[in-house]
């Protein structure tokens, strides 16, 4: 997709490479956009100004698969609820070229989901690293039992509300997101990862968010944007 969620995830992932060090017109080259009429290129002249950040220089391609083709990315992203958009074909071309594909069926609900959990795993042999807009149910795949969960904002937003409430912070920063999504994925466990959970179970949603509320509020403070005095403990 090229849409408003598609451009989000564009800009949170340019702004994690940057922060890692990387050029921001390096980092979003590293991002590309497919929308109905195919791969967004420089020289279409159809492209609304979102886009544009993300139009890079390349020879026009006409649809998904000839683009996965073409570029051999690590990771495919779908939110453009166009449902079973990866395909058998889209997805083993994705784990040729890679030895663990990001495959993130995230459009909702189900009906629309790129793929299902079972596909993604069974079209790759279980080398997927998969999440999903809706849920699934475990897979089992040659006697491993996979656990998809889902890439759903719950995980953020109330550790994000209870750091601004507590801090009463004058804004929420990109920053702030960026901190989160570290402090989750260091709260992934081995167990997590081994049954193929790239995020924590949801009945563990009361620690996740104590651990990303205080990751935030040290960052409110760290730049003077908290309201209250930073207490001594």
């Amino acid at each position: 997709g090229a849409g408003e969620a598609a451009i989000g995830i564009c800009d949170l992932v340019v702004a994690a490479m940057i922060a890692q060090g990387l050029p921001q017109a390096a980092a979003r080259k590293r991002c590309w956009l497919v929308d109905s009429h195919g791969l967004v290129v420089a020289s279409r002249t159809d492209l609304t100004e979102h886009k544009r950040p993300y139009a890079h220089e390349h020879a026009p391609v006409g649809d998904f698969l000839s683009a996965v083709r073409t570029l051999s990315p690590n990771a495919i992203i779908g939110v453009a609820g166009i449902g079973r958009a990866f395909t058998e074909e889209v997805v083993k071309l994705m784990a040729a070229c890679n030895e663990r594909p990001i495959v993130f069926a995230l459009s909702n609900p189900t009906s629309q989901a790129e793929c299902t959990a079972e596909q993604a795993y069974t079209w790759s042999a279980g080398r997927a690293v998969f999440a999903c807009g809706s849920p699934f149910a475990p897979v089992t795949l040659n006697g491993r039992i996979f656990v998809p969960r889902q890439g759903n904002n719950s995980y953020i937003f109330p550790g994000v509300g209870l750091a601004a409430i507590a801090s009463r912070a004058k804004r929420v920063t990109d920053e702030m997101f960026q901190a989160s999504a570290r402090v989750l994925a260091d709260l992934v466990t081995e167990r997590d990862l081994a049954q193929g959970s790239i995020y924590p179970s949801l009945d563990r949603m009361r620690e996740v968010s104590a651990h990303i509320a205080a990751a935030l509020v040290e960052v409110a403070f760290a730049r003077g944007l908290a309201s209250v005095p930073k207490p001594e403990d």
